[in-house]
């Protein structure tokens, strides 16, 4: 295996750096980006006093309604004591409840509360101008091409792509 990676074309190897060849490019320019829009939503929210974590949380309890602590956590791609943690943050905000499941004694399904709607609109307003400048070299039929390619990405076969 030495022989044949040290006989491997320089060019090829990752660089994540821009026209990086490799087979890893996809993969970091999404890294990269992600990182980019992660920052310029964050700086949405700061203000609001909450974090992508939290804001992730809600996105799901406005989409689909109460929601069980473990759907929330696999739907945010975080772990158990994770989502317990924001969860109790959004309570402590008065942004979200949790409330017993009928037929579970142990199960708690975590409802938004109006509080947590009014600053998830209050979110978008604030973040319009961020995402607007976030994609703004991307020209007129960027943003939208770009919302389209990542769609057939993150959701293959998906009628939205």
């Amino acid at each position: 295996m030495a022989a044949h990676a040290s006989s491997r074309d320089a060019a090829s190897r990752a660089s994540d750096r821009p026209g990086d060849a490799s087979p890893f490019a996809l993969g970091l320019l999404l890294r990269r980006a992600h990182w980019r829009a992660a920052g310029v939503m964050s700086e949405a929210l700061r203000p609001l006093g909450i974090e992508l974590r939290h804001f992730a949380v809600l996105i799901v309890l406005v989409d689909r309604g109460p929601t069980v602590q473990r759907d929330l956590a696999a739907e945010t791609g975080t772990d158990k004591a994770g989502i317990m943690r924001v969860v109790d943050d959004l309570e402590r905000r008065n942004l979200a409840v949790r409330r017993p499941v009928p037929g579970d004694r142990r199960a708690r399904a975590v409802e938004i509360t109006p509080e947590g709607l009014e600053l998830f609109d209050a979110a978008h307003v604030a973040a319009e101008p961020l995402a607007e400048g976030l994609v703004a070299d991307l020209g007129p039929d960027g943003s939208e091409q770009l919302m389209r390619l990542l769609t057939s990405l993150a959701h293959p076969g998906s009628r939205e792509a």
